[in-house]
């Protein structure tokens, strides 16, 4: 087995049922003192399944500092959004008020919908129409 044999084993694609866009909810993880996370929503604006990190908007902000390595580009702290484990991330929904875990059906027509079992109802409702 060669050497980029292992690493490749090593790197294992995370699979999520989530999507850009979804409202999300953060279950566990962020420092209790400096910035708790847990129990935080936003919006997904970026998954990666290579790493099995995610973005959150407005969530588990950094700040970088940037050099300008040319005399037209400016140099100073920027601010933008960490990533945050897939496993510590589930599907929010505003009007029930709590984090949903997705599901997908088949329809009679045949056609693949994510949805997800109601906690009040027990029925399974669509997100994706």
């Amino acid at each position: 087995m060669s050497k980029a044999e292992r690493i490749e084993a090593k790197i294992k694609a995370f699979s999520t049922k989530l999507k850009v866009g979804d409202p999300v909810m953060v279950i566990t993880g962020g420092n209790k003192l400096k910035t708790p996370l847990k129990g935080q929503t936003g919006k997904l604006i970026h998954v990666s399944a290579k790493l099995g990190t995610a973005k959150v908007e407005g969530l588990k902000i950094i700040k970088l500092h940037n050099r300008a390595a040319r005399s037209d580009e400016a140099s100073g702290i920027i601010s933008k959004e960490g990533g945050i484990h897939i496993s510590n991330l589930m599907y929010y929904r505003a009007d029930i008020k709590r984090p949903v875990r997705i599901k997908f059906k088949k329809l009679d027509d045949g056609r693949k919908v994510r949805g997800f079992l109601n906690p009040q109802t027990k029925k399974f409702e669509q997100i994706d129409v």
